[in-house]
């Protein structure tokens, strides 16, 4: 049987009473109209496109339905300084903070954060905050103020009575540094900006608090360190430049290795008009929708022009196949999109709805992710599947590409596909000895993969911002602050909640002084602190410092004393009706591990300890939501894969008709889903926001190659041709470009790798092996697959019907 002569002239039978051939020939005789309405519609969004922001919302990475943040929520007016904040430390160069020139520098510094826009003012602390105070017990009672002397003036009075006051409020350690060379600037923040109304901009927050940075560094020698949520959200938004001059290399390389393959810098570039065509449609539609695009949801455009670039490939390779077989342009496009509607409308879809299905984990920017990628994937039919045809109906291929595939089928009609080696050795792959071998080792590839699948971690893995590199300025910054301090950004916070001026009972500050000492002993927890601690101080105070009454008192009125005066000069440690008592853990890092040791030591502690009059409600502070979040993530991470999987399964048993090549499709599939994970746990890469959307393009790159290159093969078997001639076939057609777009693709994002922004670099790495392991499974494991599941598909069909030759058109 002549198995290598392809011939845009065979047709399969079904396909005729099918109504893809009407919608095709609607499409073409409309083509005119259907151009003008994606001009102007690709003009509408552009113009969208042009107005969307870069930015990200701290409230848009909480979980809002988990019971932890209902009860944060539930609580939030009470708990300003332990959500969105940042710590500003200033270091003299000099020496000791307690020098004129130090104290005037962070005084400016002080008072120029004070008045940006988005503080919350009421909450920020710092040695110049009245809020800030010291207390002590003289002969006459109680005295106290402010730590910065109200009379300070610069002089050496002044600045040793500032040096006591620090001491009397135990602020060594916590607002200024153990080693007295720095001092901490707390800036509890607010999501929308009271002036504006509008949701605070962190990038314009950054560039104006590094304004007011570099103005007072400029008259003073002095460092600052700032660290927070804000700041690391402004680095990457800064770092957006870097991040789309990749992209634009990867553009450059995809196009370049297009041309080298086609020939043709019309072709190659008509793939990429369509593929970043969508891309502006899916911005445009962001915009409308009034999203915004955040650091961690930046590579869906690229995701989306991947799968793009996937599929343009494949309508392209059709094309310039049926051209060079002596098709003109219109018939040789329509065919093409005949032939291909089915696996690239299934396979789209399948992608569609992979990240549609994201929506169900309860955080906003994820959901926004999986809208934003969704949306990406439905502009992709319209422009890749249904345009770029007719573009090739207009535009053709022209002579040089037409040239050479004309000559490599006159190749393989005068040569079995077989004599040329990579085919005779591809050819193997279907007999049961090489398909056995190949899928034996599938196996043990499997099962090393599922092993290091259920080591990764959900969350963070390393110290400080696992988004840049360890030697960036802003980890750099995190590290001093948790050498020098022992109160750091990480904070764990567990609510205390009591009827309304009962958080000072005795019962109440045992219970919480117990949940102190055990959050303390739990792994990476630096330093604790609750109400309980001042109470004491307070009493030891009230008898002339004496340690043997730094305790607890049994008489309430005492211990009430003490409150109402925490309480009314605003302390973060209870709340003004005394209904509310946070107790926090002060943590070394944000790590996945560090996180669930403490949740773990307080959720026992809570759920044995709560009663009616008092109950122990997690969580809140940054590590406390961080937890939370790793909760959500990971109970949602394993249940939208198999949602993923199963529309996978869906949609390929609609293309193929066939629960057997379902299977065939779908192992490669989970083959690459349990190697990534393993090769993430390796990399100590967490699952967490950003790596959601690149793990959900590892399965829709996979599918798409499975439903060119097994359509194929399954056309050819129901044609009445062999498994092998099959495979050779569908390897010949859509196989090469299979290959050629996994290369491709992987070449492009190996360059991310140099990145300065590590979470950019780190997703190249995986999207790299994505690639390659998708394209190797696909080529490798389909056909060795097949030769055990589908050996006897299309042994009953008669063969391929041979239309009439087409009419002679030159190009």
């Amino acid at each position: 049987m002549e198995y290598n002569k392809l011939s845009s002239q065979i047709e399969v039978p079904p396909l005729r009473n099918s109504s893809i051939p009407k919608l095709a020939l609607v499409l073409f005789r409309k083509r005119n109209f259907f151009l003008a309405v994606c001009a102007i519609i690709t003009i509408l969004l552009a113009v969208q496109a042009a107005k969307l922001s870069f930015n990200a919302n701290f409230e848009a990475m909480l979980p809002q339905k988990h019971p932890y943040m209902q009860n944060y929520f539930g609580n939030i007016k009470d708990l300003q300084g332990f959500g969105n904040s940042l710590s500003i430390v200033v270091e003299n160069r000099d020496g000791s903070i307690l020098q004129p020139d130090y104290l005037d520098a962070l005084a400016k510094l002080n008072d120029a954060v004070f008045l940006l826009p988005g503080v919350d003012r009421a909450w920020m602390q710092s040695l110049w905050s009245p809020a800030v105070r010291w207390t002590e017990v003289t002969e006459e009672g109680f005295a106290g103020g402010p730590v910065m002397p109200r009379s300070y003036d610069g002089t050496k009075k002044t600045i040793k009575e500032l040096e006591d006051n620090i001491r009397k409020a135990g602020l060594l350690g916590t607002l200024v540094g153990a080693d007295m060379r720095s001092s901490m600037i707390k800036v509890p923040l607010l999501s929308i900006d009271a002036e504006t109304g509008e949701p605070v901009d962190y990038a314009k927050f950054v560039t104006l608090l590094d304004e007011q940075v570099l103005r007072v560094v400029a008259d003073h020698n002095i460092n600052v360190r700032v660290v927070g949520f804000a700041q690391l959200i402004g680095e990457l938004i800064n770092g957006f430049l870097y991040i789309a001059l990749f992209f634009l290399i990867t553009i450059l390389l995809v196009g370049a290795l297009l041309y080298w393959y086609v020939h043709s810098i019309r072709c190659a570039s008509l793939v990429l008009f369509c593929s970043l065509m969508a891309v502006v449609w899916q911005l445009g539609l962001v915009a409308v929708f009034d999203f915004s695009l955040d650091p961690y949801t930046v590579l869906v455009p690229f995701v989306v022009f991947a799968i793009g670039v996937s599929h343009g490939a494949q309508i392209m390779n059709g094309v310039v196949g049926a051209v060079a077989d002596g098709v003109d342009k219109v018939s040789a496009s329509e065919n093409t999109l005949c032939r291909l509607f089915i696996p690239g409308m299934a396979a789209l879809l399948s992608d569609a709805v992979g990240f549609a299905i994201l929506v169900v984990i309860d955080i906003p920017v994820i959901r926004e992710l999986a809208i934003t990628a969704s949306v990406g994937i439905g502009a992709l039919i319209i422009t890749n599947l249904f345009l770029l045809p007719i573009l090739f109906s207009y535009a053709g291929i022209g002579e040089k590409a037409k040239r050479r595939a004309s000559s490599a089928l006159a190749f393989g009609n005068n040569n079995s596909l077989e004599s040329v080696k990579i085919y005779r050795w591809a050819a193997k792959l279907v007999e049961p000895g090489w398909g056995g071998g190949v899928l034996f080792a599938a196996t043990l590839l499997g099962v090393f993969g599922i092993y290091g699948s259920m080591q990764v971690k959900v969350g963070d893995l390393d110290a400080g911002a696992p988004e840049l590199w360890p030697s960036s300025k802003y980890n750099i910054d995190v590290g001093y602050i948790n050498k020098h301090y022992s109160l750091s950004s990480d904070v764990f916070a567990v609510m205390v909640k009591t009827p309304v001026g009962q958080c000072s009972s005795l019962s109440t500050l045992v219970a919480i002084d117990r949940l102190q000492q055990k959050l303390s002993t739990a792994p990476g927890v630096m330093a604790t602190a609750s109400l309980a601690d001042s109470v004491r101080q307070h009493v030891a105070g009230t008898f002339e410092g004496s340690p043997k009454w730094f305790t607890l008192p049994r008489n309430e009125q005492i211990s009430s004393l003490a409150t109402h005066e925490m309480s009314g000069w605003g302390s973060e440690l209870v709340n003004k009706e005394c209904s509310l008592v946070p107790v926090l853990a002060y943590l070394s890092d944000h790590k996945a591990d560090t996180l669930q040791g403490v949740l773990t030591t307080a959720e026992d502690y809570a759920l044995a300890e709560s009663t009616d009059e008092r109950q122990f409600l997690l969580a809140a502070g940054s590590a406390g939501i961080d937890a939370v979040r790793n909760i959500v993530v990971k109970e949602a991470s394993l249940a939208t894969l198999i949602y993923v999987y199963l529309a996978v399964i869906v949609l390929s048993y609609i293309a193929f008709r066939s629960i057997a090549a379902v299977v065939v499709a779908l192992l490669p599939l989970m083959l690459t889903s349990v190697l990534t994970y393993a090769l993430m746990s390796y990399l100590g890469i967490g699952i967490k926001v950003g790596t959601l959307a690149v793990v959900a393009l590892g399965v829709g790159t996979g599918i798409d190659y499975a439903m060119y290159l097994l359509s194929d093969q399954l056309k050819n078997q129901r044609g009445g041709y062999s498994l092998k001639d099959s495979y050779l076939m569908s390897l010949r057609s859509s196989g090469k470009v299979v290959a050629l777009i996994g290369v491709t693709l992987a070449a492009g994002v190996m360059t991310w790798i140099f990145s300065p922004i590590k979470f950019q670099a780190d997703m190249g790495v995986l999207l790299t092996f994505m690639f390659i392991w998708n394209m190797l499974g696909a080529l490798i494991l389909i056909p060795a697959l097949s030769g055990f599941l589908l050996k006897d598909v299309g042994k009953d069909c008669r063969p391929f019907v041979l239309l009439p030759p087409p009419p002679a058109a030159s190009e």
